[in-house]
């Protein structure tokens, strides 16, 4: 395999941290990754209240598009985006 591909197998255990404001989202397998028909990375779903499974419970979450990933690191996904840009979601 190439040097620069990366299997969801080993990215899921990665944090998130987005380093305009610091702040952390848990890690890859609490979240989702939104691939489109041609397999491209669209969009990174973030769940912002993840304590496990939860039926009753109105779930927020934030989209981040795929642009706004810069870097998957040894043990992080480093994204770089302002709260202003984070489209808000609850279900």
């Amino acid at each position: 395999m190439e040097d620069n591909i990366k299997l969801y197998s080993e990215i899921e255990k990665y944090e998130i941290i987005n380093i305009n404001d610091g702040e952390k989202y848990s890690i890859v397998s609490n979240n989702d990754i939104i691939i489109d028909e041609n397999g491209n990375m669209k969009l990174l779903v973030l769940n912002e209240n993840y304590s496990g499974v939860s039926f009753f419970k109105r779930s927020n979450f934030s989209e981040v598009p795929w642009d706004y990933v810069k870097k998957i690191g040894t043990k992080t996904v480093i994204i770089d985006i302002d709260e202003s840009e984070i489209k808000k979601n609850n279900l």
